[in-house]
C-alpha cells in the first residue's frame, strides 16, 4: 500500500513540474519599491488584420502581463514574446513611430507621452503610462526582465543603414506582412506589389528607413540575400515590378554581392546616389590556399628530413639484401639440397623444341 501511495505522489509530482516551469514568470513579483503578481497574458484576437498577420509571422505567443504598486502609483507592464530575436525585432519596428523618441535606458527602446517600448532579446516589454514610474525603477524593472531574455544578437542588416533617418521610420522585415506594414506607414502603398517579388521564402531579410537632409529626401529599402546569385535573379523581378511612374520620379535598384539598395523616389538623384553610397556594407573575398605560417619548419629543413629518410632506407635495403644473401648462402653450403634449390621441387619449363628432356638436376 505504501509503495502504491509513493507510486502516486511521483506521478503526481511529475504532472505538476511542466506546469510549474510554464508558471515560471520572467516578469518579477518585486523590483525597488513596487510589486504585482504577474500572470500569462493570451494574444489579442480582436485586433486589426495587419497586426494579426505580423503576430502570425513573428511567431507571437502568450506573454505576460502585471500590474505594478508603489505607494499610490501604478504602471501596467507587458511583455509580448515572439519566435526569437530578429522577429521580436520585427515586430518592434512596426510598433513605433516618429513620434516616439529614444529612451534614456542603455536597450533599444521608444517612448512616448504614455508608453515605453524596449526590445529585451525575443520579447518587448510595454510599460504605461511611462511617466508614472521613475528612470532608476525602470532600470530595475529592464534589468530583471533582461537576466532571462535570449541575447543572440539583432538582425546585421540594421547596422547597414547609413545615419540620419528619421528615427522611428526604421521598418524591419522577414516577411510579407511586416513589409506591407512598412509599406503603409511609410505611405508608399504604390511599392505593396514588391511583396510577392522581394523573395522573402528564400531567405531574405529587408529594412527601410526614411532620411531628410533639408529640402532632401528619399526612402531607403535595403533586402539581403542568403547568396548573391539569389540577389541578382530577385534583382531583375523587382525591376520588372517596379512601375514605369516611379523609375521616372528617380526610384532606382542596384545589387552589391547579396545586397540589394532600391531608392524610393528621391527628391534628386544626386541625393539618392549619395544615400546608396553611404551604405555601410562591405564584401569580402577568402582565398583558402595552403600557405607557409610561422609555426611551419623552413623549406630547407623539409629537403634535410627528406633526403636523410631516404639514404637511410637505401642503408636499410643494402643491410638486409647483404644479411639474406648471406643467411641463404650459408645455407646452402652447410646443408646442400636440402633447404634451398631441392631437385624434388624445381621444374622446368620445357618449349620441346628438341626430343632431349631437360632434367633439372644437371643445373646443380
Amino acid at each position: 500500500m505504501r509503495k502504491l501511495r509513493l507510486i502516486t505522489v511521483l506521478s503526481m509530482a511529475l504532472a505538476a513540474a511542466p506546469w510549474a516551469s510554464a508558471q515560471r514568470m520572467a516578469l518579477p513579483a518585486h523590483f525597488n519599491n513596487w510589486s504585482g503578481q504577474p500572470s500569462p497574458q493570451a494574444v489579442e484576437t480582436e485586433a486589426p488584420s495587419n497586426y494579426v498577420s505580423l503576430w502570425k509571422e513573428t511567431g507571437r505567443t502568450t506573454g505576460e502581463f502585471c500590474r505594478y504598486v508603489s505607494g499610490g502609483a501604478t504602471v501596467n507592464v507587458s511583455l509580448e514574446k515572439y519566435r526569437d530575436p530578429s522577429s521580436a525585432y520585427e515586430a518592434y519596428t512596426a510598433l513605433i513611430n516618429p513620434e516616439m523618441l529614444p529612451s534614456t535606458l542603455d536597450k533599444t527602446s521608444a517612448v512616448d507621452g504614455d508608453r515605453l517600448f524596449v526590445l529585451l532579446g525575443s520579447s518587448i516589454l510595454e510599460v504605461r503610462p511611462a511617466p508614472a514610474i521613475s528612470t532608476a525603477d525602470l532600470v530595475a524593472l529592464v534589468n530583471s526582465v533582461s537576466a532571462h531574455a535570449d541575447q543572440t544578437p539583432l538582425p546585421p542588416i540594421r547596422t547597414y543603414l547609413p545615419r540620419g533617418f528619421i528615427d522611428g521610420t526604421q521598418k524591419y522585415a522577414l516577411g510579407p506582412a511586416a513589409f506591407q506594414n512598412a509599406i503603409a506607414s511609410l505611405k508608399q502603398g504604390e511599392f505593396a506589389n514588391l511583396a510577392s517579388e522581394a523573395g522573402f521564402a528564400s531567405g531574405a531579410e529587408a529594412i527601410f528607413a526614411h532620411y531628410r537632409a533639408g529640402k532632401d529626401e528619399a526612402v531607403l529599402l535595403l533586402i539581403e540575400y542568403p547568396t548573391p546569385q539569389l540577389a541578382e535573379r530577385h534583382l531583375r523581378h523587382l525591376e520588372q515590378a517596379i512601375s514605369s511612374a516611379a523609375k521616372q520620379a528617380g526610384t532606382t535598384i542596384e545589387r552589391r554581392a547579396s545586397l540589394l539598395s532600391l531608392i524610393v523616389k528621391p527628391s534628386s538623384a544626386a541625393y539618392g546616389d549619395s544615400l546608396r553610397n553611404a551604405v555601410k556594407y562591405e564584401t569580402e573575398v577568402t582565398w583558402n590556399e595552403p600557405h607557409q605560417t610561422v609555426t611551419d619548419p623552413p623549406l630547407i629543413n623539409r629537403l634535410i628530413v627528406i633526403i636523410l629518410a631516404t639514404v637511410l632506407f637505401m642503408v636499410a635495403a643494402v643491410v638486409l639484401g647483404a644479411a639474406f644473401g648471406g643467411v641463404r648462402l650459408l645455407t646452402k653450403m652447410l646443408f646442400p639440397g636440402k633447404v634451398f634449390d631441392r631437385p624434388e621441387q624445381m621444374d622446368v619449363l620445357q618449349l620441346g623444341l628438341s626430343g632431349k628432356r631437360i632434367n633439372s638436376r644437371d643445373f646443380y
